[in-house]
C-alpha cells in the first residue's frame, strides 16, 4: 500500500450552521445537547468511511452539549475505524471537552500529543506510521488559534516539528488563508507543498475562505485534492489522496485497541 487518503473535516461539535445568524440563534445548541447533533454525526459518519484516516477539529470528549457522547469514538466505532485517539485541548468539565481526533485504519507505531504556544486550549497530534524503509510517516492534526500572534508563534512551532519528521502531513484548521505571511514561511522554511487557494472551506453555506489545508512534504505526492460538499458544520471537509515515494510502502505493525498511550 503507497496511496492514503486523507480527510480533514472541522466538525463544530456536530452542530449544523446554514448561515451567520445561525451562530447567534444556535448559540446554546454549544451549552446544551441537542438530538440533532447525533443525526449530524451518523451523516459524518457515513462519509468518514470511504477514508484511511480521518483528522478532526472540534469535537467533544463527552460533556453535557454532547449528551457526554465521546464523539470522537461515536465517529470511529460508526465509520468503522479500528484505530482512533482522542485529544482533548480546552476542558471545561461537565459542559464542554474541546478536543482534536484521529481515526485511523492503519495502526499507528507512535501518538504524541502537543501542547501548542499561546493561551490554553490548542493543540496537535501527530500519529507516526512506520514504512518498509525503516523511516515513518508522520501526520499532524492541527487546530491552530484565531489570534494572528498566537498564530504565529503556532506555525513556527510546526516548523520545527517538520523538522523531525522528514515525511509529514499538516492537516487541520488553520485559522488562516493564502494571504498569511506565516502560512507562506511555513511553506518557505519545510518546503511542504499542497496549499491551493481554490480549496475553499468556510463557511459552509458559502465558501470564500481557503481556512482548512493539507500540506505535505517534499518526498510526498499529491495525487488528488477537493472540496466535499457536505455541508454539516461551518466548515466543508477537506480531502486529499497521497502517495509515498517509488518503492517505499506501508509496513505492517502490531494491532493494538484505540492507538497507543499519547507521548507528551
Amino acid at each position: 500500500m503507497r496511496q492514503l487518503n486523507l480527510l480533514s473535516y472541522n466538525v463544530q461539535a456536530g452542530i449544523h450552521s446554514r448561515q451567520y445568524s445561525d451562530y447567534f440563534t444556535n448559540s446554546w445548541k454549544h451549552l446544551l445537547p441537542h438530538p440533532e447533533q447525533l443525526v449530524n454525526l451518523t451523516r459524518i459518519a457515513q462519509l468518514l468511511r470511504q477514508f484511511d484516516l480521518v483528522g478532526l477539529q472540534e469535537v467533544d470528549a463527552g460533556s453535557l452539549r454532547s449528551a457526554y457522547i465521546d464523539q470522537v469514538q461515536y465517529l470511529a466505532r460508526h465509520g468503522a475505524f479500528p484505530y482512533w485517539y482522542r485529544q482533548i485541548n480546552r476542558n471545561l468539565g461537565p459542559f464542554a471537552q474541546h478536543s482534536n481526533g484521529l481515526l485511523s485504519r492503519l495502526c499507528p507505531q507512535q501518538i504524541t500529543a502537543h501542547r501548542l504556544p499561546g493561551l490554553p486550549g490548542r493543540g496537535a497530534v501527530v500519529a507516526e506510521f512506520p514504512l518498509t524503509d525503516g523511516s515513518d510517516l508522520a501526520i499532524a492534526i492541527v487546530h491552530l488559534a484565531l489570534g494572528g500572534r498566537a498564530q504565529r508563534q503556532q506555525l513556527d512551532y510546526l516548523i520545527q516539528l517538520a523538522a523531525q519528521h522528514p515525511r509529514l502531513v499538516l492537516m487541520g484548521d488553520f485559522n488562516c488563508g493564502c494571504d498569511s505571511k506565516g502560512l507562506r514561511a511555513l511553506l518557505q522554511q519545510t518546503e511542504m507543498h499542497g496549499l491551493d487557494c481554490a480549496l475553499k472551506t468556510f463557511p459552509s453555506w458559502r465558501p470564500r475562505h481557503t481556512l482548512d489545508h493539507i500540506l505535505v512534504s517534499a518526498a510526498l505526492r499529491v495525487v488528488n485534492a477537493r472540496v466535499i460538499d457536505y455541508a454539516l458544520s461551518d466548515h466543508l471537509p477537506l480531502s486529499m489522496t497521497i502517495e509515498l515515494p517509488a518503492g517505499v510502502h506501508f509496513a505492517e505493525t502490531p494491532s493494538v485497541f484505540n492507538g497507543l498511550t499519547p507521548r507528551d
